[in-house]
């Protein structure tokens, strides 16, 4: 994921959704019943019939399902930029501010059907939808430097990934009575610095989280009170302890 700020909105909205079904289980009805509805309805536009109390079924599905969300997602950008800046001052990583592209979440179902019934012709002949939740993007932006994530160096894209990651986990624990998520970080330690790194295994340990850490080199773990184990020709064996 460390070109997530570089590469297309569809990866930046994927990465979005995935937080949010960790605080809302119904996003996923949502999303599904919005993209049946949205299928049904291009596949009537280009090849019909283009039955006006179809469309309009289909519309009103579409407008319900884009709504929730669209709020869905918002509550956790809020959240999850709320959190960012009450540790803006802390650890190593750098805060983020969250935001979307769009404000469909402070419009209603009734706004968003209209625009859905408006934009027939056009979203015919276009052989897509052109608008609504399924176009949005996460914005990114550097608090500290007052840069967008996109045009941070390398290095400082990672960390301010592992930042959004962190407070995600921190309010997920926060919602769940202290029971934190299990965190899957593949190859994190060689994205991170031996400063960001050790802050990162005080921030996992800080959670009482489970973490899984993938890496090719065991150096990289100095100073994790970890567990390690060695993948090697399909067996999995545990290994001595960092120190």
């Amino acid at each position: 994921m460390d070109r997530l700020f570089i590469e297309s909105a569809t990866g930046r909205r994927r990465f979005l959704d995935r937080l949010v079904l960790g605080f809302d289980a119904a996003h996923a009805r949502a999303s599904t019943c919005y993209e049946t509805a949205m299928r049904e309805r291009a596949r009537l536009l280009k090849y019909g019939p283009r039955d006006p109390g179809w469309l309009d079924g289909l519309e009103n599905e579409m407008a319900e399902a884009g709504i929730e969300i669209a709020r869905a997602r918002a509550a956790v950008v809020e959240r999850l930029s709320r959190a960012l800046a009450e540790r803006e001052q802390a650890g190593v990583f750098p805060a983020a501010a969250l935001s979307l592209s769009d404000e469909l979440h402070l419009g209603s179902a009734e706004t968003l059907r209209d625009g859905f019934a408006a934009g027939r012709m056009r979203d015919a002949e276009a052989g897509r939808t052109l608008s609504g939740p399924h176009t949005t993007d996460l914005n990114v932006r550097h608090t500290e430097k007052r840069m967008e994530a996109r045009d941070c160096s390398t290095g400082e894209q990672k960390a301010l990934l592992v930042s959004i990651i962190l407070a995600d986990a921190r309010e997920l624990s926060r919602m769940r009575a202290g029971m934190a998520p299990i965190l899957l970080l593949d190859e994190i330690a060689a994205h991170l610095d031996a400063m960001r790194r050790a802050a990162l295994f005080e921030e996992i340990t800080a959670l009482s989280a489970q973490a899984w850490m993938t890496g090719t080199d065991l150096s990289l773990f100095d100073g994790a009170s970890a567990q390690i184990f060695e993948v090697r020709d399909g067996g999995f064996a545990p290994q001595e302890a960092a120190s």
